[in-house]
């Protein structure tokens, strides 16, 4: 009886261990289970080809005069045949002179403005409006480190400040300052006629103020006989000089760059596509496929050409770009999360593969099968779509429930998946 007795608390010992252990390993298979999902998006990659190479246009530029120089254009500003580009002083009284005139004249200006808003107090409100604009602008234009703008901002919004301090004066007097200052200019421009000269485009342009050497080594005429070594052992020519700055004729620009030979097989002569530069341009240009040189080294020339966005483009000549030949759209999936073969249970509960390239995704509590297939394969993810993109009329039940779209979880990790296998 005894030994009955130590032989039922020994079997019920070993059912106890047995529960706990059960318990345990689930509990651990439960806390250490590598599910990990994520969802799955719409994406598009751009097909492009990396390129460094030149800006070409066709300039001309200015020549030098002698005595203080002041400009009169900004950068990409549009001048008209016999437009100033510059104004030349005989010596610094003369550039003294012109700069007392220049802030005469303002005054003036400030003067009548005033005279003709105390007739209004709309006028004040339209001012105060024109100074906000005026300081958004100013503050724009420093984060993008345009100081030639800037310095233009600063100058209208000191005007319009002092146009709007002239409005809360007294206007009783103001025709007697006006006289006065109008017999100063007037003085002043007589003086300053005989000391200044006028430096004027020739030819209708666009004025750039840097002249940087290629002006003339680098022409529009000369780029259908470019080589892949000509490009690459160009030098720019340094006698090439002025601080006057050029003009850029014609609308049409052009970007010349060495690459591959393979590269090139897609870059027919007159096919269209889009230039996207590494800096100062943010939107991608179209372009066309100028000309393709002959092959020297399995490397060929290729020229861009553009008509849009010359303004733009003024500073820039040594540049690193890419050529976008086209752009991959599908949904984007971790690489980790493809599956080469799709598991399912038979009748017995046996586990049965088949060769297919799939994800599996959370479907309510459930592991589902969606077959896809891969376009694209970046660092780290892929862009797939579902073997079954097509109407949604065409599909059967079954094909609609494993259609992969956007949105869904998808598995990354997962341990002993299979198609319908209940998860949590």
């Amino acid at each position: 009886m005894k030994d009955r007795a130590l032989g039922t608390k020994f079997l019920l010992a070993l059912v106890t261990l047995g529960v706990l252990a059960y318990f345990g390993i689930q509990a651990f298979r439960y806390f250490t289970d590598p599910l990990a999902t994520t969802a799955a998006y719409a994406y598009s990659v751009d097909r492009s080809v990396s390129l460094s190479g030149y800006v070409v246009r066709q300039e001309l530029v200015l020549e030098d005069s002698g005595g203080l120089l002041r400009l009169q254009r900004t950068e990409g500003e549009r001048v008209s045949a016999g437009g100033t580009v510059a104004l030349v002083y005989s010596d610094q009284a003369s550039l003294d002179r012109q700069t007392e005139l220049a802030s005469l004249e303002a005054r003036l200006e400030q003067l009548q403005f005033a005279q003709q808003a105390a007739q209004g107090a709309e006028v004040s409100l339209k001012l105060d409006t024109q100074i906000l604009q005026g300081i958004l602008d100013l503050r724009g234009a420093l984060a993008a480190d345009r100081l030639d703008k800037a310095e233009t901002y600063g100058q209208d919004l000191r005007s319009l400040v002092l146009k709007r301090d002239y409005t809360y004066s007294e206007t009783e007097d103001l025709s007697g300052q006006i006289t006065e200052l109008s017999g100063q200019i007037s003085a002043l421009r007589a003086q300053a006629a005989s000391s200044t000269r006028r430096i004027t485009a020739p030819e209708a342009g666009l004025y750039s103020a840097v002249v940087d050497g290629y002006e003339r080594v680098l022409t529009p005429d000369m780029l259908e006989s470019l080589t892949p070594s000509s490009l690459t052992a160009l030098q720019a020519d340094e006698s090439v000089r002025s601080e006057v700055g050029k003009l850029i004729l014609g609308d049409a620009w052009y970007y010349a760059a060495v690459v591959s030979e393979a590269d090139a097989q897609t870059l027919s002569e007159g096919k269209s596509l889009h230039l996207r530069f590494s800096k100062s341009v943010e939107q991608d240009l179209p372009v066309s496929v100028y000309h393709v040189s002959a092959a020297e080294s399995g490397r060929v020339v290729i020229v861009l050409r553009g008509t849009s966005y010359l303004p733009e483009l003024t500073l820039l000549r040594q540049q690193s770009a890419e050529v976008i030949l086209g752009s991959v759209s599908g949904i984007r999936v971790p690489r980790e999360a493809l599956r080469a073969e799709k598991t399912t249970l038979d009748e017995n509960g046996q586990a049965v593969t088949t060769e297919q390239a799939g994800v599996y995704c959370l479907v309510g509590m459930e592991a589902r099968f969606k077959p896809v297939e891969v376009v694209y394969s970046g660092d780290g993810f892929a862009l797939v779509r579902s073997a079954y993109d097509t109407a949604a009329g065409d599909l059967t039940g079954s094909q609609e429930v494993a259609r992969l779209r956007a949105g869904d979880q998808v598995i990354i990790a997962g341990r002993d998946l299979y198609d319908g296998k209940v998860l949590g």
